[in-house]
């Protein structure tokens, strides 16, 4: 599927579609694009009709210089399912793509069927949280000036679970379940990235993310996939979350990190297929 681009009031976001069937939009993370989903996307279009964005400010969308919060990133998806002439669909994000998703579904669970969440949260417990997040983007930034390859190893130490990191340093070109290689990511983090700029203006939309009291509310089906080892989004978060959505399911992806959709792809995909089919 090529890349296509819709117009939002004035922002051009880009997208892609693949495969036919009820709609699946996935929503990406922080400082990443929609190639992040390159382990989900040739097994889940073959049973849905999958939907990539870029968010603006990232990839190839757009990257106004207006502030940013949850409930524009929100607005983003609801105004492309306009667009796009999607009446409901199901919603899947991940780690900030998660946090998006929460305040998605809190403004506009007509339009939603059914949720998943990776390795997320409902918010954070002060102002330091989002400057976390944003200072350790801005370290990768300026590694990649020097080194782009060692920055990505270096960024790994933290997504990654450590064993998995070791497999993938001592092979970096193994296609890991015949989709993506460490060399793929490598050369794909070198593509349209983050500027200062960008991460600086996600961070100011982590501000505004703050779900725990709300999250109650939500009446829609919602799978939770949580990683045994993720250290930028403790499984605590997630079992939070549990308690809080009435209709959730617990999913814990064992031996895995922060990047368990690329770790432990048959086993998340699966746990995705089964729980939308259901």
């Amino acid at each position: 599927m090529t890349e296509e681009y819709a117009d939002l009031n004035g922002v051009k976001i880009c997208y892609e579609i693949y495969g036919e069937g009820y709609p699946l939009f996935f929503i990406h993370g922080f400082g990443a694009k929609k190639e992040s989903w390159i382990a989900q996307v040739p097994e889940l279009s073959k049973h849905f009709k999958v939907i990539r964005l870029d968010n603006r400010g990232a990839g190839k969308s757009d990257r106004p210089e207006t502030e940013y919060t949850m409930e524009i990133f929100a607005d983003d998806i609801k105004n492309l399912m306009d667009h796009l002439g999607i009446e409901k669909a199901n919603v899947c994000g991940w780690s900030l793509g998660g946090m998006i998703v929460q305040n998605f579904v809190l403004k506009y669970p007509n339009r939603v069927n059914k949720v998943i969440l990776i390795n997320t949260n409902f918010g954070f417990p002060d102002a330091s949280g989002p400057e976390v997040y944003k200072n350790m983007r801005l370290s990768e930034l300026e590694a990649k000036k020097v080194d782009p390859a060692k920055a990505w190893w270096s960024g790994t130490r933290s997504s990654f679970y450590i064993k998995f990191r070791k497999q993938m340093e001592a092979n970096p070109s193994k296609k890991w379940y015949g989709v993506w290689s460490a060399e793929d990511l490598i050369k794909e983090s070198a593509i349209n990235p983050p500027t200062a700029k960008d991460i600086n203006m996600q961070a100011g939309a982590l501000k505004t993310h703050n779900t725990f009291d709300r999250l109650d509310t939500i009446k829609n089906p919602t799978l939770l996939l949580t990683a045994s080892h993720d250290k930028l989004t403790p499984k605590a978060s997630m079992e939070q979350i549990h308690k809080k959505i009435p209709n959730s399911t617990l999913v814990i992806i064992d031996k895995a990190g922060h990047s368990s959709p690329l770790e432990k792809t048959p086993e998340v995909n699966q746990n995705i297929i089964e729980f939308l089919k259901s």
